[in-house]
């Protein structure tokens, strides 16, 4: 993994428009992130465009990144984990063929979000963050590596180098705490 302090370095410099820091960041950051789109969408060819998208928001977006909330690689990772779910959730929603000859164009205006959509959006991505601040040690660990990265039980023990049941039992008290941090916005 890129060290976390050059990588907030670069962020900073995208963040003033720096091409050169652009590509470093891109050749830093780029193939394990391709493996955070293959492992949601299971196609290379989703997976190149939703990582393409992703650097075009991290482009646009760099000086909105805040080293004090998370590392540069989870908050890359979250864009690029949004971008491939947004696709999948617009796969899932897509008309069938036959409706969508019909009326090709009357979806796109209404799948728009309105600005109270995207401020509610905003408020509950936040109350989100604030809940998985409080959580702490192996448990906020088993859940950033489960949700960012997509890794199975198996794959959690053996990264961190414990029993796949204690796995089990720091996702699901993790999972617990968010549920019930979560509960008040239900």
């Amino acid at each position: 993994m890129p060290d976390p302090a050059h990588l907030e370095y670069l962020l900073a410099c995208v963040a003033l428009r720096d091409r050169a820091a652009f590509r470093q960041l891109y050749d830093a950051c780029a193939p394990p992130l391709l493996g955070v789109a293959l492992r949601l969408l299971r196609r290379r060819d989703l997976a190149e465009d939703v990582l393409q998208d992703a650097f075009t928001g991290i482009w646009l977006r760099a000086e909105s990144y805040r080293p004090q909330a998370s590392r540069p690689m989870t908050w890359m990772t979250a864009v690029v984990r949004n971008r491939a779910l947004d696709l999948l959730r617009a796969e899932a929603s897509r008309p069938t063929e036959a409706l969508e000859e019909e009326d090709e164009g009357a979806a796109s205006a209404d799948e728009r979000p309105t600005p109270l959509g995207l401020l509610e959006r905003a408020a509950d991505a936040l109350h989100l963050r604030r809940c998985i601040d409080q959580i702490e040690g192996p448990q906020r660990q088993c859940l950033a590596l489960a949700c960012y990265h997509g890794l199975s039980h198996a794959e959690l023990a053996s990264h961190l180098g414990a029993p796949v049941g204690s796995v089990k039992a720091w996702l699901r008290r993790g999972l617990e705490r968010l549920r019930r941090c979560m509960e008040p916005l239900s």
